[in-house]
């Protein structure tokens, strides 16, 4: 088991928000008198630990948590996959994970981006989730565009007029059609180059993780009055928050941090 200790958490904040934003269930919350709580947050994996140390000065409830720990837990080190799933949570990108929290509607400072940005550039990306991308890359731009085809080939139009071209460009194409979960809509779209390139590419800026947050966010509008307020991005999902989450490819919007 690997633990994190969290400080500094609101006097508001339940056990079940903590489960949420961590996505574990083993959490020994402590309360610090009357004007903040603690929390010994463990993990199954080194991951997990890892990411939950890159959220260090994230929001909740108000209050920037303190995550540290006494030792060094690896942000990733793939292993043998013995899921059904085509990737582990630990195999996503850091920059990806927290455009996710972002899309979620908890607040990141543009540093935690950063941090997730250098581990990144430092560590790669996993062989396993490229391979997943670049399938999709394929398969979908076949289906939608025909024989031979890629979306990365095909689909040059840029975020700022994306939104406006959608519908008509899917009408035209049936995108939607050829779409099961959040990735694979992603790059159906308009904007389809872009996403590849913020998934594939560990060279990337904090806007561009703002860019995909908005992204997230516009396949899941908020619902959820406990959303943080986060440089005008806003979504919920149904999916599970933290490092400890499993993958759900049915709401790959929602904070799947590992």
């Amino acid at each position: 088991m690997f633990s994190v200790t969290v400080s500094n958490i609101s006097p508001s904040t339940t056990r079940e928000k903590l489960h949420e934003f961590f996505s574990i269930k083993s959490i020994d919350l402590k309360s610090e008198g009357e004007t903040t709580q603690s929390a010994v947050v463990t993990f199954e994996k080194p991951s997990s630990a890892g990411t939950a140390l890159m959220l260090n000065g994230g929001t909740l409830d108000g209050e920037q948590l303190n995550i540290t720990s006494d030792v060094e837990h690896h942000n990733h080190q793939e292993q043998p996959h013995h899921s059904s799933s085509p990737f582990e949570q630990s195999d996503k990108p850091r920059a990806g994970i927290a455009a996710e929290y972002l899309a979620k509607g908890y607040s990141l400072s543009d540093h935690i981006l950063q941090r997730a940005i250098e581990i990144d550039n430092k560590q790669g990306i996993s062989k396993r989730f490229l391979d997943y991308m670049r399938g999709l890359d394929t398969t979908v731009g076949q289906k939608a565009l025909g024989s031979d085809q890629t979306v990365s080939g095909r689909v040059q139009s840029t975020l700022q007029n994306a939104r406006t071209r959608a519908k008509t460009i899917d009408e035209q194409k049936g995108y939607s059609k050829v779409a099961h979960e959040y990735y694979s809509k992603a790059i159906s779209s308009p904007f389809g180059k872009s996403v590849l390139e913020f998934y594939t590419n560990t060279s990337k800026q904090v806007r561009d993780i703002h860019e995909e947050a908005r992204r997230m966010a516009d396949q899941h509008p908020v619902t959820s009055s406990s959303a943080a307020n986060t440089s005008g991005t806003h979504a919920t999902s149904t999916g599970t928050a933290g490092p400890g989450a499993e993958p759900d490819l049915a709401t790959q919007a929602s904070p799947t941090v590992v």
